[in-house]
């Protein structure tokens, strides 16, 4: 046996020292991307099956959203444009009772869910868009916002509907909730199971990816920029800026939901005025250019001809960047909106529904106004956020600053609530319970530190298709469920006609 082994090890160690070599010679992101990347391609090629529109790819997942909120709207009697009253009132407190079941108040679950769909992609998408689809973008983007609200009244209704109350007063909701527990009442509970835990697998992978590694990984990207870049004092300190920024979403994770909505009631009002104040000073400062700016975005978004197949070019476009910054149909939004004090399931339904409207119609349009009016769109060598900053800086020489300043922001609250999105994901799959929820928390702030330090590749390919894929499972309950919704609604909207729906005398 010895003698075999002294012939047998050289010759393993012979395959092993250029192999051991090799990895040496690898950076983790490298060797992680490896890993990744032939899984990545299959699930993003699945999940954004694209198919050939006027010159340009359509996928088909921005459809799937499209035209579900499509239908949501028409169900409801377009509930978007009807109910924007009520929902200010609502977020306003006019109707809270702080003794009802739940953790936050409406304005800090809307704040919450704001602040995990409100970051780069009202920024860089937007400017990736117009670059593509031209100006008319703009007009099929907010379209697509307006559609998009009624998704969220749809699933953030149910959210509330189906969520679980424990006794010490915290809760659990969401669309795992809903499609276990709600499709479970119409005879589908082994189906509904099937879906709920997809949805939550699929949350964890985009949580730590999109969620998280992919903002601290452009928050350090956008600081290096605007320091010096390749000279900047903060060139090799990733690695720090990471364990810096894990340090203070931990903190305020580790508090659970009271503890980030505290945080995102204030981080995103703050940092959504200071970018559209700057947007609307921009614009002011250039006046006469507005109805100017108008014209081409109604002229481009019905143009035969033009930017990536003119209308159709443009429509796509649109559509593409409102569904990818709002996330109407993912499901995501209903988990922080389950978490409000309410016991009617169809007032967080009414709060939910102005997120697309804040996110969408205000601050992607904002953007796109900027781009245009200042004459930023076709700027050779620039595009996404580059293409913003440009569009700010030929107004406002110091923009870069206050745009890095807003990246940072977007970026810290896009973490907290999707920590939270995850968090509850992961409790669903393994159980509730401290430890579970550390374990989680724990795994999130250590994937801030490297999202930050990796050049991620694949990773944000695979954590993208994880959040589109929610929309999958998600949108297929929301058909199935569409009626459970319409009951809530008339009930609410009888007894708020009625008088019995009051609202609470403030003290």
């Amino acid at each position: 046996m010895m003698s075999k082994l002294k012939t047998v090890l050289p010759a393993v160690a012979a395959m092993l020292v250029p192999a051991v070599a090799m990895a040496q010679e690898k950076t983790l992101d490298q060797t992680i991307n490896e890993i990744v990347s032939p899984v990545s391609n299959a699930i993003a090629s699945t999940v954004f099956y694209s198919v050939p529109v006027a010159g340009t790819q359509f996928p088909l997942i921005v459809g799937w959203l499209v035209i579900a909120a499509t239908i949501f709207t028409l169900y409801f009697g377009f509930i978007q444009f009807r109910g924007v009253g009520h929902s200010i009132a609502l977020v306003k407190g006019d109707y809270s009772d702080p003794n009802d079941a739940g953790e936050v108040s409406h304005f800090q679950a809307l704040a919450t869910a704001l602040s995990g769909t409100v970051g780069l992609g009202n920024i860089a998408g937007v400017a990736v868009a117009v670059s593509i689809g031209g100006a008319g973008a703009t007009f099929w983007m907010i379209l697509a916002g307006l559609l998009g609200m009624a998704s969220k009244f749809t699933e953030c209704t149910l959210g509330v509907k189906y969520r679980n109350e424990y006794k010490d007063g915290s809760v659990s909701g969401g669309p795992m909730y809903y499609l276990s527990k709600g499709l479970a009442e119409r005879g589908m509970g082994g189906f509904g199971k099937v879906l709920a835990v997809f949805f939550a697998i699929c949350c964890v992978g985009g949580a730590l990816g999109g969620g998280n590694m992919f903002q601290a990984n452009q928050s350090y990207q956008i600081l290096l920029t605007v320091t010096g870049g390749e000279d900047s004092v903060l060139n090799d300190m990733a690695w720090a800026f990471g364990l810096l920024m894990a340090v203070f979403v931990g903190i305020v994770i580790i508090g659970g939901i009271k503890s980030i909505a505290r945080v995102t009631e204030k981080v995103v009002p703050f940092m959504g005025i200071l970018y559209v104040t700057t947007a609307v000073v921009i614009v002011a400062m250039n006046y006469d250019m507005i109805g100017w700016a108008f014209g081409q975005i109604f002229e481009g978004a019905f143009s035969a001809e033009g930017v990536a197949g003119g209308m159709v070019g443009a429509l796509i476009q649109g559509f593409k960047r409102a569904a990818f910054s709002n996330e109407a149909g993912i499901g995501s939004a209903a988990i922080a909106h389950s978490a409000v004090r309410t016991n009617e399931p169809v007032t967080e339904g009414y709060v939910a529904l102005l997120e697309p409207f804040i996110d969408t119609v205000v601050i992607c349009t904002m953007t796109a106004l900027v781009i245009i009016i200042t004459g930023s769109l076709g700027a050779e060598g620039v595009s996404g956020v580059a293409l913003t900053s440009h569009a700010f800086e030929s107004a406002i020489s110091w923009f870069p600053y206050v745009l890095s300043v807003a990246v940072v922001l977007f970026a810290f609250s896009t973490m907290i609530s999707w920590s939270y999105y995850g968090l509850k994901a992961w409790t669903y799959l393994f159980g509730e319970g401290k430890a579970k929820e550390m374990v989680f928390k724990l795994i999130f702030c250590i994937f801030v530190v490297i999202g930050a330090s990796m050049n991620l590749g694949p990773v944000i390919d695979f954590s993208d298709s994880m959040i589109f894929a929610m929309s999958i499972a998600n949108i297929i309950g929301l058909y199935f469920l569409m009626p459970v919704v319409k009951r809530e609604l008339q009930s609410y909207r009888a007894r708020l006609k009625s008088g019995a729906v009051k609202k609470f005398a403030k003290a």
